[in-house]
């Protein structure tokens, strides 16, 4: 690179002293790129005279190309330095279907809202997709971390808890008691944690192994979520996914604060010293809505609790 800008300064000035001038270098240096260029090239691309050199015809050709060549390699530097610090670009994002569907849909409407120089792809997928071969720059992927290689960022730490539509409810008891979720219909998803029921704790240390028996079993929580906003039964969802339906009396969470831990939520990028500045501040967008949404995990609305002696339901 550094040779081939040589040659084209010399041609441009005409002379190898004005050259090493230009370029911070001595007469010698710039004499030396010259000929090891020539060297590699197997051409003459110099005709030396006493006070000047010339281009030949091969070295005119050459650097009419070579020209056109280092203005598109500066333009190719110039975007890559941008890209760190100008948030702009084409961003692919991947995610759960459930995540994808429920929550990502408002994040990614203000987020271009906001920065709208910035195009979005968003792949919700379960699959967990390899960022680099499927050129993604951000993943967001619930639970505990298993690939290796990746810049990890947490977002937020998820809880699955129990919801039901007022509908239903209105025809069935509220469940005040671990007990009473044997009366009722419950709709779980493969994904939750467990395999003989649900394990829910309060928040504070104490848990309980809960062995249910599904009404309803599905493959995903967005399925889950859908079933259970149409009266299907009581519905074992995570927090991210069912509090706008909360927030807008939709849903009734019950049996709260008992939840299933559901593992932090991250944000996976392709390692290195810097992220691109489109990624980062994506990244940072997401935190920020998400820390509005789950500031509080008990979301206001919810069923109230009535204990028992020993403090559980």
């Amino acid at each position: 690179m550094d040779d081939l800008r040589a040659f084209c300064t010399v041609v441009d000035l005409g002379t190898v002293t004005a050259a090493a001038v230009s370029l911070g270098e001595t007469k010698g240096s710039v004499s030396r790129r010259l000929t090891r260029l020539e060297k590699v090239l197997g051409a003459t691309l110099m005709a030396r005279h006493p006070r000047a050199v010339s281009p030949t015809a091969e070295g005119l050709a050459f650097y009419d190309k070579a020209q056109k060549s280092l203005g598109l390699l500066d333009a190719a530097a110039e975007s890559a330095r941008d890209a760190r610090t100008v948030p702009a670009g084409h961003l692919r994002v991947t995610t759960s279907v459930d995540f994808g569907i429920e929550v990502m849909p408002e994040i990614i409407a203000s987020f271009r809202a906001a920065y709208p120089q910035i195009t979005v792809d968003l792949l919700n997928t379960d699959a967990r997709l390899d960022l680099a071969a499927n050129r993604i720059d951000l993943a967001l992927r619930l639970g505990e971390a298993q690939e290796t290689g990746y810049r990890a960022a947490i977002i937020l730490n998820t809880r699955i808890a129990l919801y039901a539509a007022p509908a239903y409810l209105a025809h069935r008891p509220t469940p005040t008691r671990f007990a009473d979720l044997a009366s009722h219909d419950m709709i779980l998803s493969r994904e939750r944690p467990g395999a003989a029921g649900i394990t829910l704790g309060d928040g504070q240390g104490q848990t309980e192994q809960i062995a249910v028996q599904p009404a309803i079993r599905v493959s995903d929580f967005a399925t889950v979520l859908r079933l259970t906003l149409a009266g299907a039964g009581i519905g074992h969802v995570p927090s991210t996914v069912a509090s706008r339906d909360v927030e807008a009396g939709r849903l009734v969470q019950v049996l709260a604060p008992w939840a299933t831990e559901g593992g932090a939520m991250r944000a996976l990028s392709l390692a290195g010293r810097e992220l691109p500045a489109r990624v980062r501040v994506f990244r940072e967008h997401v935190q920020t809505e998400m820390a509005k949404r789950f500031a509080l995990e008990l979301v206001p609305g919810t069923a109230p609790i009535l204990p028992d002696q020993s403090g559980k339901p």
